[in-house]
């Protein structure tokens, strides 16, 4: 059995616009690490947290990564266990990209993987659930299955989980910008809607059906032009300055959608190249630089893989 692990987990892209709460992506970059030893006696510690700026935890009971590891440890009978866990956060906190899933998920695939695997990813996604659970107050696998499974993931129902991977064009490459503004995830859940029009329901029913459909049959245009939310972004977009001008311009620049990443502030494009990709960032980051917001971009196919060793 290895005596220690380090482990690299992705960030990911929630909803995919029109898929509240039941799409998502992983994406090869941002993400975070964890280190994890093993230590003689049972119970689990937090030695070190990099890249947060103090903001997380070091109580093991509070923090998403060893709160799940523990569920784990527990469910699979294994309280014996001893670890150390160290933390490095290599993406932004509350930047709508998954940053908690990313170090829940690293902290469960390394301890997964220390004790030889007795889970498949699959089987892993209800702990990270748990972690999602603990930092913004519901457990939505949007972003801990894609990150765990790699790839699109839909959620097809939650009680029970039912978890599918969708194919989707292996062109296709995404387009972040994460402007620095505040978007707590637990107060843009609070701006949702709790009740729609039918005919809105209709037309987001249509959208997740041709998003569903553009990725099986790899038809990049009938994706773009099913990347419409009439339900949470007309909200939440609320929050992100410029956000339909940033929208026109993406298109311009040859995005063939636009949208927020989970609840924001990123926002997020698909583009058909990595050149295009990286030309809409660059669309994006000058009209935030003439507002005064710095941004951080990243340029990234579908990361099929998920977590891996390093």
């Amino acid at each position: 059995m290895k005596e220690s692990i380090r482990v690299f987990a992705p960030a990911t892209v929630a909803n995919v616009v029109c898929g509240f709460d039941v799409l998502g992506f992983a994406v090869d970059a941002p993400g975070d690490e964890v280190i994890m030893k093993r230590k003689d006696e049972p119970g689990i510690i937090i030695t070190k947290i990099t890249g947060d700026d103090g903001r997380l935890p070091l109580d093991a009971a509070k923090n998403t990564v060893s709160a799940s590891v523990q569920h784990y440890l527990r469910d699979i009978n294994r309280t014996d266990i001893g670890l150390e866990i160290e933390l490095h956060k290599k993406m932004p906190i509350g930047s709508g990209l998954g940053s908690s899933s990313a170090s829940t998920v690293a902290g469960l695939f390394a301890v997964n993987t220390l004790l030889g695997n007795p889970l498949t990813p699959k089987e892993l996604v209800p702990f990270a659930m748990k972690g999602e659970e603990l930092a913004c107050g519901f457990g939505h696998a949007d972003n801990v299955a894609p990150a765990l499974l790699g790839g699109f993931v839909l959620i097809r129902s939650y009680e029970p989980l039912d978890l599918i991977k969708l194919p989707y064009p292996e062109s296709l490459y995404c387009a972040i910008v994460f402007p620095d503004v505040d978007v707590p995830t637990r107060d843009a859940r609070q701006m949702i809607r709790s009740k729609v029009l039918l005919k809105d329901a209709v037309t987001q029913w249509g959208n997740v059906a041709g998003l569903v459909s553009g990725l099986f049959m790899k038809d990049i245009d009938l994706i773009g032009r099913s990347m419409k939310d009439v339900l949470v972004e007309p909200v939440r977009s609320i929050l992100i300055p410029d956000f339909y001008i940033l929208r026109e311009k993406a298109m311009e620049t040859g995005a063939i959608s636009f949208g927020i990443s989970g609840s924001g502030p990123s926002v997020f494009s698909f583009a058909k190249d990595a050149g295009t990709a990286h030309r809409i960032t660059g669309t994006i980051q000058r009209h935030l630089s003439s507002l005064n917001i710095r941004s951080l971009a990243y340029v990234s196919p579908v990361n099929g893989e998920g977590p891996k060793v390093l």
